[in-house]
């Protein structure tokens, strides 16, 4: 198994994830540090799932690759945003 691709796929998608968390819940803007582990942990957590789900998604129907990635981005985002709204 090439772990290199691995872990640029994960590196981006974490980057990626982190973004979209930003852009798509305002609350990040006043929520303390606390708050904010609480929601990274949450997205952290559900990372594993996510991964397999693109990879697994990826292999099954290669052309729609860069859909599945967006699609694991917005699935992570959105348990950053559930997990920090519930931590309010």
């Amino acid at each position: 198994m090439n772990t290199t691709a691995i872990d640029s796929l994960g590196q981006k998608l974490g980057q990626a994830a982190l973004t979209a968390f930003v852009r798509i819940c305002p609350e990040v803007r006043g929520a303390s540090n606390d708050q904010l582990d609480v929601a990274c942990a949450a997205m952290r957590a559900k990372s594993k799932q996510v991964v397999d789900e693109l990879l697994a998604d990826a292999k099954d129907a290669p052309w729609i690759a860069e859909v599945t990635f967006q699609a694991a981005v917005l699935t992570l985002a959105q348990e950053g945003a559930r997990a920090l709204r519930a931590s309010n």
